[in-house]
């Protein structure tokens, strides 16, 4: 079988050719447009008031950043291959996009288990919260999130550059990802093993860790006598649950869907959602169902109509 490496470029095949593509920019333009301006709203509402400067939204903070940067990543240039109609991607950008858009999906995947740790600690551990989780321990817990899914990012990237492909270089996708290089790699490539060690390490592990957390977390709160305390504690862990189930549920289809033509159409959907419409819901999510964000929304709002 022939090793294509040699050759230079990606084609992306976004649509089928039959696809309104004007139809489709419109699409992904509201979603990407409503989102960042949502995740830029609520960054600058945990940075505005000051009774929110604490771990939980720190994180919170943190994760509407990678939202923007990793939907930033793939909508433009999605964009600009819908309007353009020019689908050929070189190498370089290819690679590129792909260690940004993984580096921001494992932060995020980090992200959501610092804040998993930290609803455990602030339900389980309460007394023993601001000793744990203190100011120092967070912005190092944080760096230490970056800096792990930048040199994981960087050696996923370099092995997947390396490896040979013995398909034809066109991507059925709306952006460069490393499924597409799976399926387009020689059998046998050392880069299968990869990624599969990637999805236990980054994938499997972190999502049991985070599920542990809030299995302990809901017993806590069942057990408490309180009703009103029951009530403020599921307040402050539903939002982070829901985002964890669809973060988790969104991804395991795109990524364990099997290569098949009959099952495209499905893969594709399940990209959007994971791609564009996850990260605009977060910020719904966290700020609909928390009665502190919604406070701090209004009192901004206040501040700029006075």
């Amino acid at each position: 079988m022939e090793n294509m490496t040699s050759f230079k470029e990606f084609h992306i095949l976004a649509l089928p050719n039959k696809s309104d593509k004007n139809a489709f920019s419109v699409f992904f333009f509201s979603i990407y447009s409503i989102g960042l301006v949502l995740n830029l709203i609520l960054i600058i509402v945990i940075y505005t008031d000051v009774h929110l400067h604490t771990p939980m939204y720190l994180f919170l903070c943190q994760l509407s950043f990678v939202d923007i940067c990793y939907t930033t990543t793939t909508i433009p240039k999605l964009l600009h291959i819908l309007l353009s109609g020019k689908n050929t991607v070189s190498f370089t950008q290819c690679f590129s996009q792909m260690f940004f858009y993984f580096w921001g999906a494992c932060v995020e995947v980090n992200l959501l288990l610092a804040m998993a740790y930290d609803r455990y600690i602030a339900i389980c551990k309460p007394l023993h919260y601001s000793e744990i989780l203190n100011k120092r321990q967070c912005l190092l817990l944080i760096v230490a999130i970056w800096a792990i899914a930048f040199f994981n990012t960087l050696f996923v990237t370099i092995s997947a550059s390396y490896t040979p492909l013995c398909y034809a270089t066109l991507i059925k996708q709306f952006y460069c990802d490393f499924k597409a290089i799976v399926k387009l790699a020689c059998p046998g490539s050392l880069f299968l093993f990869v990624i599969f060690m990637e999805m236990v390490l980054f994938g499997f592990c972190p999502f049991a860790c985070s599920l542990a957390s809030y299995v302990k977390v809901f017993s806590v709160i069942l057990a408490m006598k309180s009703k009103e305390g029951r009530g403020k504690a599921f307040s402050t862990c539903t939002s982070h649950v829901m985002v964890l189930s669809i973060f988790y549920g969104t991804s395991i289809l795109v990524y364990m869907i099997p290569s098949s033509a009959n099952l495209e159409v499905l893969e594709r959907l399940c990209t959007i959602f994971y791609t564009a419409v996850t990260p605009m819901l977060n910020p719904l999510l966290y700020s609909l169902r928390n009665k502190d964000v919604k406070r701090a929304v209004m009192g901004l709002i206040n501040k700029c109509m006075w």
